[in-house]
Parts: structure tokens; C-alpha cells; sequence
């Protein structure tokens, strides 16, 4: 883009960039302190269950029990080793979306404009920013072009501030935002030194704010855990009672506590999101915290703004219509004199520079049709912004002979409300507006005027305007957008369109795009009038949103998050700011969306490719149903444990410490990898994306899935002391009964995983979800139950014996009869959902 930017900036040259990082640093305000590998290993190193392997261990070797102490020093290292890899490939993933997440500064540096990171922003540098642009540096403005500014974030004051480098106050402000134009500053303060940077240190020490479903998550661990330690405490007084013995009673204390505490639970959450966020960034969709994956799966609604979203925004210019002539002109004719006043004012209403696609066409079309080119003999001395309700705005040149343009375009209805016409000629106008907005053109209004002297009236609308005609553009929806509203539609989702632009434009776009309609379109005046009760009940029946300003569309999205609705709003203008920021999850387009649309939004589509929030609407539904499964499996295999390890010891059976610590620490290090790893990989089942969404106030578990949790731990339990019983009658002795008890637990524990991987569709059709470390954990585990059985050394320090092959296969049996018949429940699920 050629920004006129004078020959004498030159900017910094490479060592004087270096000169001045040496001096000052980097534009960063003093990030929170990075966790180190070693600060990882230390927080892992604190988790309950660590701790309690600790106790185990010193207990073994104060008992000189040096075997098994090794034994849990090697599962220490073990559990460590497994916690480590997961946290630091969850750190890598959250590490590679913050570098996507760096913004990129223009400066001028070696006579030349280039791209960089904000943060390499120095001293000295020549900063460029233009309209939609966040300031990142204070300085000194050198140059601008219709510069104005909104610096809210500082002084509170809502309102734009025109300046310039010959204004009083010629500075920018690192936070604040270009409304307007273009400005080269100098760079004068960075990082913790800009007036945004001392106030901003206060907000360091704020800790994120956690998601509903980490909540109740961390809810659920720590019921799990005070748990623990009412049974540890139960199990050591119990035993000691009965035995007289303090060791062991604190043993099989510490058993039972390890059994009970699910802490996979928090490591497979952090996983989950973490690597979800990863696997979407590969998709080009970029997520600024990894918790938004969640919530993703749970979006009701989807507000959409109409251009640059649904359309190409490519605004090409189809038709002129001329009110003097009274006629339409197609492309083809735009050369013809009638025209050249019409295309002229069209441009002069347009920014010098210009940035929105129908400005750049405009100034398109008038090189192509004006000699002389007149733009270099006027300057801009006097402009009316973009406001208004519809919005319009308003430019004033001049040429050195004192010659000026009063120049106005906008929308239709602000233009030929503020001409001079009778009610007639508005009406004619009116029907040629309806008439090409019925066909999806987005049409602007052209007037001029005239005026004598410097008392300019405060408003654009109290001039006195001749209306000159019609400019009529045409955004085509972009290529394969009905499939894309088709998916979102088949997931249960709702489409709602919140545009700028006029009634007639946008239901003839949302028709050829494919969206849902059977409802009057609403504008933004009458959003503003409405009471908060007419508000939540129209924002919910209406799908057609038009002439919305930003405070109407904020307005839509609260109302509709008042109706318990999960919100994602997508925009890519200054105006949709407020909006992103409210929705659950804003979405802004990272190719044609301003910096003002990517810094509000939670989610930022690369290529602004509508279908890739789709494919995040999966993913969050993919990640959630496996996170559910994760926490299932998780309580369906500690209930037999848990009860395995106390039943026996409480009823008095004859071996009651048929496991110990070492037997729950293999277990744990089966059912880690199993949780986090195995399932997070897990496919999305095919149906996921043809349910409704689900509500964001729902737990993570409700009790029906709870209790088939509770039942499909409490079956695998009364198969496992069923064998564990009838081992004892049949005469086998403590080790015998043990291998079979525990070879039955881990049969148990497969058989588990492979069913719960849906609780829908039967083991057999998830086979075809293809999940290659699911199939690699199956086969290490069974390897080593092998390698525990029969290999004499590890058997004996297991305290097992071999089993025979009819053992095992009444191993075998046993956990396929406690486990499978879970299968014929999802058989009768899937032809109760089928009649």
C-alpha cells in the first residue's frame, strides 16, 4: 500500500536499533517470571500422590524393606517422568499459540516499511499506525493523514481526538486506538515506561480467571481427596486395632489414600486443553487461552457480521445511479461525462488514503475516469467522521486558489434525509434503494454542498446537501459458505446476522448464503428502544440484525447471554470491538480484521475461513466428550480398587491386604497414561456434531452418568472378590489368589477403556476410530502383567504366583462378564434413540 509518507523518514538504521535495545530494552512490560523445567519438576514433585509415594517409600526403608523401597523410588521417577512429559508438552503447546498471538508492529527502519514483532518496538523507531491499528509505543507524532484517535483506555473520554504533529498535544499513547487515518510517530517511551506500562504493572499479579468446568473439576478432586483422608484415617486406626501393628496399619492407610485420589483428573484436564489449543492453531485458528477450547463445544449461537464474514468483502463497484439524469449505469459506461461529478464526490466523501474496501474501489474508479488526477492540487482541512444513526460522514478540502469540496457519502437513508428533496423525489429514491438492496448490493448515498467561511456547523447533517446519486457495490457471499452454515445448523448451533448494513442487502446476502430466516429484520434504533425483557425475547426470535452501531450490537449479545445462551460473536471491524469482547467467544478474521477485532477476540481465524469455526466447534465437543470419558473411566476403575483394598480388610476375609502400595502404584501408572494421553488422542465420534450444544452451567458429570459410573465400578468389583472368594474355597493360597484378583483388575482395566471410548456406539464400531496409542498402552500393559506373572523375580517381589492358561482364562472371563454386559445397555441406548 502507498502511504505517502514523506522521503526524509528514514527511520533507524540496524546498529542504531541496537544502540537503543542495548539502552532501553524490549517493549515488554516485566512478564510474570516463566516456569523453568525445574519449577516444573518441583511443582510435580508437590502433588499428593508424589508425596504419599514419598511416605511409602521411607516407610520401606525404615523397615528395611529395601526391595520395595526401590520399587517406589522407581515408580516415583516413573509417575515424575509422566507428569513431566505431559506438563511440558502442554507448556511447548501454550508457548508456540503466545508467539501466534504476538501482535506485529509497521516502522520505518532503513528507509524502508517492515513488519515486526511489538515487542522489538525501540526507542527511536518510526512507528505507522492507521486506522483499526492499537498504538503499542508512546510518542511524537512526525506525520499523519486525517489522524484521530480514541484514548478511552486512558482518559475515560469515549470520543475520537483529532491531532497532528502541529497540534499542542502531537503524542500517542501506547493502548490507544487509531479511528482515523494514518500517522508516523517517533518512538519516545517502551515497555513498562509508557503511560499504559505504569499502570498496567498493578495487573501482573491478577490470576486468570478459571473456567466453569476447571471449577468443577478441582471441586470434584478436592471431595475425592478429603475422602482419602477420612479412609486412610479409618483404614490405619481399624487395622491397628485389630493387628496391634503401627507399620502396617500405616501401610494399608497409605494404600487405600493412593487408591481414592483421582489426581489424573487435573493432569488430563490441563492436557486436554492444552493440546487441544495446539491442534487448532495447525488448523489456523488461534486461541489466546487454552480454555476456550471448552467452551467452544458449547456455543448456542454464532452472531455473524455480514461483511468480510459471510462475504468477500471485496466490494466491487456494479452499478452508478445518477439522480440528475435519473439513471442507471452499469460498469461498462462509467466513463460517460453524466457520471464525472457523481464518481468525483464519491471519492473527495472518501478517506485520502484509503482503507475500506468500497473507499479503495471509489478511488479506483475515479483514476481510471478523471484527467487530470485534481487529489494532489487539495488537502483535507475539515472532516465529519463516520457517525450518525444510520451513520454518515462528511469531507472538506481546499486548493491553494481557496476552492473547496464539501463532500458527503453514507447510508442512503442518512444521505436523502439531509438533502434537499420532496417527500416525492425521497420516495422514488427509496424504491431504486429497495430495489437494488433486494438483490444483495450494499448501496451509499453521494451529496455536496456548498459553504462560505470558517463557522462550520457543529453537525455534518445541518449543512444544506444537493443529492448527487447512488454508488452500488456488490459483495459476493464467499465460496462454499451454505455448507459451512449447513454444518453449523446440523450442530444444533443458531445463526444470527448483525450488520451495519441495510435491511433489503442483508436478506438477500443471508438467502443466498444459506442462513435461516423466517422473521422481519430489526435495526439498531429500534435495539436502543427496546426494554431489557423486549430485548431478550427479540434477540432470541430474530435473525436479521440491521443498521446496528456498536452499542446495539453489544446490546444483542448480552440479551442473548441473559437467555443462558453460549455466544460466539464473529467481526473483523473497529465497531465489533465491544461485541467480541462480551460474547463467551470472540472470533475475529485474522487476514482482513482490524487490530482493534484481533485484540478484543478470544479466537482468531487465519485465512478467514468461516468453515474452520466449525472445525473449533468439533474440537471443543471432541475434547469435552473425551475429557467426560477420561473422568468416567477414572472413577469406574478406582471403585474396584478402592473397595478391593478395604472390603477384605474391613469384612475380615482371610488375606486382607491382598494389595499393597506396590500393586496400587502399577495400577496408577497403567491408568495415567490410559487417561491423559490415550483418550485425550481419541477421535470425535460421529454423531458429535449432529447433537444439540450442550449447556455451559452443566457439570462436567450429571448423576445418571455418575451413577453408570458407580455401577460399572461396583460390577467390575463383585466379579473381582467374586474370584477373589472363590480362589479361597477352591484352596489356593495368598500369592495364587492375589495374581488372579490382580490379573482380573487389569484385564479389567483394558476391557474398560476400549468400551467407555463411546457410550453410545458399540466397542466394535469405535475400533473403526482409529487411536494407534491406545493400541500401543493395550499391548506395554499386558507385556508386563506378563512379565509380573511369569518371570520369577518380578513375581516374587509382586508376591503373585503363575498362573495356568485355565486361570488366566478365567481371568479373562471374569472381567469380560463384569465389563462387557455394558455393551448390551449401549445396544438397547441405540434402539431406544432409533424408534
Amino acid at each position: 500500500m502507498n502511504y505517502n509518507i514523506p522521503e526524509d523518514l528514514k527511520g533507524l538504521t540496524d546498529p542504531e536499533v541496537a544502540d537503543s535495545r542495548k539502552k532501553y530494552g524490549y517493549n515488554r512490560l516485566e512478564a510474570v517470571k516463566k516456569e523453568s523445567w525445574a519449577d516444573l519438576l518441583l511443582n510435580i514433585l508437590k502433588e499428593p500422590m508424589l508425596l504419599l509415594l514419598i511416605c511409602v517409600s521411607f516407610i520401606y526403608v525404615l523397615t528395611r524393606d529395601y526391595g520395595e523401597a526401590l520399587f517406589m523410588f522407581a515408580a516415583i521417577v516413573g509417575v515424575t517422568a509422566i507428569s513431566f512429559y505431559q506438563d511440558n508438552r502442554s507448556k511447548k503447546a501454550l508457548e508456540e499459540l503466545e508467539k501466534l498471538n504476538e501482535p506485529l508492529s509497521k516502522v520505518i527502519r532503513n528507509s524502508k516499511i517492515i513488519n515486526i514483532p511489538t515487542f522489538e518496538i525501540a526507542v527511536g523507531d518510526l512507528c505507522i499506525t492507521e486506522e483499526g491499528n492499537l498504538i503499542n509505543a508512546d510518542g511524537r507524532i512526525v506525520h499523519s493523514n486525517d489522524f484521530s484517535v480514541n484514548e478511552s483506555s486512558l482518559t475515560g473520554e469515549s470520543f475520537s481526538v483529532f491531532k497532528d504533529s502541529r497540534s499542542e498535544d502531537n503524542k500517542v499513547y501506547s493502548g490507544t486506538i487509531t479511528v482515523s487515518g494514518l500517522a508516523v510517530f517517533e518512538v519516545e517511551n517502551i515497555g513498562k515506561e509508557t503511560k499504559v506500562g505504569k499502570i498496567g504493572q498493578s495487573i501482573l499479579g491478577i490470576k486468570t480467571e478459571i473456567s466453569p468446568l476447571q471449577f468443577q473439576i478441582r471441586n470434584f478432586v478436592m471431595g475425592m481427596a478429603v475422602i482419602g483422608i477420612i479412609i486412610f484415617l479409618a483404614v490405619c486406626i481399624f487395622s491397628f486395632i485389630k493387628t496391634g501393628d503401627f507399620v502396617t496399619s500405616l501401610l494399608s492407610g497409605l494404600t487405600l489414600a493412593m487408591s481414592v485420589l483421582p489426581e489424573e483428573i487435573p493432569v488430563a484436564f490441563t492436557t486436554f486443553m492444552a493440546l487441544g489449543a495446539w491442534k487448532l492453531m495447525r488448523e489456523g485458528i488461534i486461541i489466546k487461552r487454552s480454555s476456550i477450547v471448552e467452551t467452544l463445544g458449547s456455543v448456542s449461537v454464532i452472531c455473524t457480521d455480514k461483511t468480510g464474514t459471510i462475504t468477500e468483502n471485496s466490494m466491487h463497484l456494479k452499478h452508478l445511479y445518477d439522480y440528475r439524469s435519473d439513471r442507471t449505469f452499469e460498469e461498462t459506461e462509467f466513463g460517460t461525462k453524466e457520471l464525472q461529478e457523481l464518481i468525483d464526490y464519491a471519492m473527495w466523501s472518501s478517506e485520502p488514503v484509503p482503507f475500506d474496501p468500497m473507499e479503495i474501489t471509489l478511488h479506483k474508479i475515479y483514476e481510471q475516469t478523471r484527467k487530470p488526477d485534481q487529489r494532489k492540487k487539495y488537502q483535507l482541512f475539515h472532516e465529519y467522521p463516520l457517525e450518525g444513526k444510520p451513520p454518515m460522514m462528511t469531507h472538506l478540502f481546499e486548493n491553494d486558489q481557496k476552492d473547496r469540496i464539501i463532500a458527503a457519502k453514507g447510508a442512503p437513508e442518512a444521505i436523502i434525509s439531509v438533502c434537499n428533496l420532496s417527500e416525492d423525489e425521497k420516495n422514488n429514491i427509496r424504491k431504486i434503494i429497495k430495489n437494488f438492496g433486494e438483490q444483495g448490493y450494499r448501496v451509499l448515498g453521494v451529496a455536496r454542498s456548498h459553504f462560505e467561511g470558517n463557522d462550520f456547523p457543529d453537525k455534518q447533517q445541518d449543512f444544506n446537501f444537493d443529492f448527487l446519486g447512488l454508488t452500488v457495490f456488490y459483495d459476493p457471499p464467499k465460496k462454499g459458505i451454505k455448507e459451512v452454515f449447513r454444518h453449523i445448523y446440523d450442530a444444533g448451533i443458531q445463526v444470527k446476522v448483525i450488520t451495519g448494513d441495510n435491511a433489503d442487502t442483508t436478506r438477500a446476502i443471508a438467502l443466498q448464503a444459506g442462513i435461516k430466516n423466517s422473521t422481519m429484520p430489526v435495526n439498531g434504533s429500534e435495539i436502543a428502544a427496546c426494554s431489557e425483557a423486549d430485548l431478550i425475547k427479540l434477540s432470541e426470535n430474530t435473525t436479521l440484525f440491521t443498521r446496528m452501531f456498536p452499542e446495539a450490537k453489544l446490546e444483542v449479545v448480552s440479551a442473548l447471554k441473559a437467555q443462558g445462551h453460549v455466544v460466539a460473536m464473529l467481526g473483523d471491524g473497529v465497531n465489533d470491538g465491544p461485541a467480541l469482547k462480551a460474547a463467551h467467544i470472540g472470533v475475529a478474521m485474522g487476514n482482513k480484521g482490524t487490530e482493534i477485532a484481533k485484540s478484543a477476540a478470544a479466537l482468531v481465524i487465519t485465512n478467514d475461513d468461516l468453515d474452520k469455526l466449525v472445525i473449533g466447534v468439533a474440537a471443543g465437543r471432541r475434547i469435552y466428550a473425551n475429557i467426560k470419558k477420561a473422568v468416567q473411566y477414572i472413577i469406574s476403575i478406582h471403585i474396584p480398587i478402592i473397595l478391593t483394598v478395604s472390603l477384605p480388610l474391613f469384612l475380615g476375609w482371610v488375606f486382607p491386604h491382598i494389595f499393597t502400595p506396590v500393586h496400587v502404584i502399577f495400577l496408577e501408572l497403567v491408568m495415567g497414561p490410559t487417561c491423559s494421553i490415550v483418550y485425550e488422542n481419541e477421535p470425535m465420534e460421529k454423531n458429535a456434531m449432529q447433537r444439540p450444544p450442550r449447556a455451559l452451567t452443566d457439570t462436567f458429570l450429571n448423576w445418571r452418568e455418575l451413577t453408570i459410573s458407580i455401577i460399572q465400578g461396583l460390577v467390575i468389583t463383585i466379579g473381582i472378590l467374586w474370584l477373589y472368594q472363590y480362589s479361597v474355597s477352591y484352596g489356593n493360597d495368598e500369592a495364587k489368589t492375589r495374581a488372579l484378583v490382580f490379573t482380573t483388575l487389569i484385564f479389567s482395566n483394558i476391557l474398560l477403556s476400549l468400551v467407555n471410548r463411546s457410550f453410545y456406539y458399540s466397542m466394535l464400531e469405535s475400533f473403526k476410530n482409529r487411536n494407534v496409542l491406545l493400541a500401543g498402552i493395550t499391548v506395554l500393559v499386558v507385556i508386563l502383567l506378563l512379565i509380573i506373572l511369569y518371570v520369577a523375580p518380578v513375581s516374587g517381589f509382586f508376591r503373585v504366583r503363575a498362573l495356568s492358561i485355565k486361570e488366566l482364562g478365567l481371568a479373562l472371563l471374569t472381567a469380560s462378564v463384569s465389563v462387557l454386559w455394558f455393551e448390551i445397555y449401549k445396544f438397547i441406548k441405540r434402539l431406544y434413540f432409533r424408534k
